[in-house]
């Protein structure tokens, strides 16, 4: 790590749907200059691993995994409760950035995001979590959900440290847009957002018109050499 730096654990979601074409398409926000972390460039949704994303009461709020097997997952440099907090961390970000809640209910069954109301609610949820007057745990709570960690799948680790006074150690996860989910309007943290495939996200950085960090641009290299959609979602399990 370079002088002067200091190290805080992130994850970054890397949503993705499949094309008519039988290719895919990832989701990228574009975060203003201001920002502290990435701040003018494009990458993928997520956020710093916050104490309360390791603690009990948001452990019991988890289906999909345990702490040992997440730990198990990243490697055990890391206790069992910040190893799972990195598909916390993941699954707030998302929710923050992209309004795509990846969560269960008491029985498993998904949420019925075809009601409007519903929709309503979790919009004005997302707003009082941005602004840092309601947290995930209890924004779980109050509406009898369960954060979903199986839909995060683990595809990489990368210390981001380029150009920042904070490196993060950041775990990258794959994860398939749910069907019936819409996208929200962009949040304070990320401005506006595209859908692009990955083969022209790379063309457009080296063309200079496309920001991204090389943690990015790396994963989508990795994501562009799959033939298609298919054959990504076999090889990482995506559902």
């Amino acid at each position: 790590m370079k002088k002067g730096y200091s190290s805080k654990n992130a994850a970054a979601v890397i949503l993705l749907r499949p094309e008519v074409n039988g290719g895919f398409e990832v989701f990228l926000t574009h975060r203003s200059s201001g920002t502290k972390i990435q701040g003018g460039v494009c990458s993928f949704p997520g956020g710093s691993v916050k104490k309360e994303d390791c603690l009990s009461g948001i452990m019991s709020r988890i289906r999909g995994l345990s702490p040992a097997e997440a730990r198990k997952i990243v490697g055990s440099k890391l206790t069992s409760e910040l190893s799972l907090g990195h598909w916390v961390a993941g699954a707030r970000g998302l929710f923050e950035e992209a309004g795509i809640l990846l969560c269960t209910t008491q029985d498993g069954t998904s949420l019925e995001m075809d009601d409007l109301k519903v929709r309503e609610e979790l919009a004005q949820e997302r707003e009082a979590l941005i602004e840092g007057s309601k947290d995930f745990l209890t924004l779980l709570e109050s509406k009898g959900l369960f954060c979903d960690a199986a839909r995060l799948v683990y595809f990489s680790q990368w210390l981001v440290q380029e150009d920042s006074p904070v490196c993060m150690d950041t775990i990258f996860f794959l994860t398939l847009l749910p069907l019936d989910q819409p996208l929200l309007p962009g949040s304070q943290k990320a401005g506006h957002s595209l859908w692009i495939t990955p083969e022209r996200a790379l063309d457009l950085c080296q063309r200079g018109t496309l920001p991204l960090r090389f943690s990015t641009f790396a994963s989508l290299r990795t994501l562009a050499d799959f033939d298609s959609w298919e054959d990504t979602a076999s090889e990482y399990g995506l559902r």
